[in-house]
């Protein structure tokens, strides 16, 4: 994990979620660049209605958010809309809701880690785009052409983001190797204006642990995921499932605050 100090930028490979335009981080390219306050600091993240967790976050997530695992690589995410291009925890003035988790993923923004397949390392890089990232900033990224101490911080952090997806890979390959996983659909039923209940609609397919196959695992290795945090982490996935009644409710609730204003336009 680096820093580059000469002007000529690596070609970085892949996409990043709620990131166009990172850039490595650079004393000669980004020498003038800081980060000052903006109205709606969350708005970068009002699209993401799903968002990357490392499982040390499951905790704290499950509290607000249904956990699934999705893909080939069966990635923890924390779900915060049913609907695509939606975020239902941000507020109209681009913050969180109050007493919401925010994931690592997104306060780490606008830092990320890029791989530079050239070199094979992985560079530290804004996001050249973001609202914050502004010339002669309140917060500057360097200082004297070496990184700002609020740079440095941030650097950590992604280090320690770093190491943390990857302690979630080894738990997922976990999952993996004991067949927890299985498909799993979420259906929601509306109420007819009679009262009654309404054709159930699904609103999710995604995968999860499997309450059968972890009970049917030996004796034994139901104590090793015991000893070793993992089981722990497979109940707040289950139980954060809970949550997908809530984005329900959050989901009505916002279109019927809608409604009345659309009527009036």
């Amino acid at each position: 994990m680096e820093i580059q100090t000469q002007a000529g930028q690596p070609q970085l490979s892949g996409q990043v979620l709620l990131y166009t335009r990172p850039e490595p981080l650079n004393p000669e390219l980004h020498g003038r660049l800081g980060l000052s306050q903006v109205e709606q600091p969350f708005n970068f993240a009002r699209p993401a209605h799903a968002v990357p967790l490392t499982v040390t976050e499951f905790g704290p997530a499950s509290l607000c958010f249904p956990i699934i695992f999705t893909g080939t690589d069966y990635q923890p995410l924390a779900i915060m809309s049913i609907r695509q291009n939606e975020n239902l925890f941000i507020t109209d003035q681009g913050f969180f809701e109050f007493d919401t988790y925010v994931p690592a993923y997104i306060r780490r923004y606008p830092f990320v880690l890029a791989n530079d397949p050239t070199s094979g390392q992985l560079l530290v890089c804004i996001e050249r785009d973001a609202a914050a990232v502004q010339e002669n900033g309140e917060v500057p990224l360097f200082e004297g052409g070496q990184p700002s101490q609020f740079t440095q911080n941030a650097v950590e952090f992604c280090s320690n983001f770093e190491t943390e997806r990857q302690r979630t890979v080894s738990f997922v390959d976990m999952l993996k190797d004991l067949d927890l996983f299985e498909l799993k659909e979420q259906f929601f039923t509306p109420q007819n204006p009679d009262g009654t209940a309404g054709e159930p609609q699904r609103i999710a397919d995604f995968f999860g642990v499997s309450e059968s196959k972890l009970n049917a695992l030996p004796a034994e290795k139901l104590a090793e995921l015991r000893d070793n945090g993992a089981l722990q982490q497979i109940y707040v996935h289950l139980n954060s499932l809970l949550n997908w009644n809530k984005l329900v409710s959050k989901t009505m609730q916002k279109d019927a605050q809608s409604a009345p204003q659309a009527a009036n336009n």
